[in-house]
């Protein structure tokens, strides 16, 4: 019986007919289905869809794009140290980094330099000819004999910092 229900329909013809036409009105009567119709068409989602949709991108947008604005007015090179690399940090990591990501390190030189190699690969600019001075300032004021970071902090209610 299985081996029959395979085999092309040639010898009744309008059976096979009967039995098309029931697949093709069962595969329209499908109203929308992920995106795809019976006869390939892409469907549109309805508007109050891509409504919705724009709305939550720009609802969960918003938060996070408060986060990547630095404040204005703010002097990102004023924490870190003065010295002769203190460009050359700033320039390699502030592309990326908040100064305080720095100032809170308290590392070795050996770990600042694996820290160094590291933001290189991830592609921080850093000149070969600089690596080493770059290295050694780092380790110099921010390794582990050097007291605790402590930032700055801000009163909500009158906007003074404070240590």
């Amino acid at each position: 019986m299985f081996r029959n229900s395979l085999k092309p329909c040639t010898d009744d013809v309008e059976l096979c007919n009967k039995a098309e036409l029931r697949r093709f009105r069962a595969a329209s009567s499908v109203k929308e289905d992920a995106g795809f119709s019976p006869s390939g068409r892409i469907l549109r989602p309805p508007l109050a869809t891509l409504a919705a949709l724009a709305l939550l991108a720009l609802a969960s947008a918003s938060p996070f794009s408060a986060l990547a604005q630095k404040p204005a007015g703010a002097n990102v090179t004023a924490d870190l140290p003065a010295g002769p690399m203190q460009a050359k940090a700033t320039t390699a990591c502030l592309e990326c980094h908040e100064a305080r990501i720095i100032l809170q390190q308290r590392l070795s030189k050996g770990a600042w330099t694996k820290e160094v190699d590291k933001m290189v690969k991830w592609g921080a600019v850093v000149d070969p000819a600089d690596r080493d001075a770059l290295i050694d300032y780092l380790s110099a004021n921010f390794s582990p004999d050097k007291p605790a970071y402590e930032p700055q902090r801000t009163s909500e209610k009158n906007g003074r910092t404070s240590k």
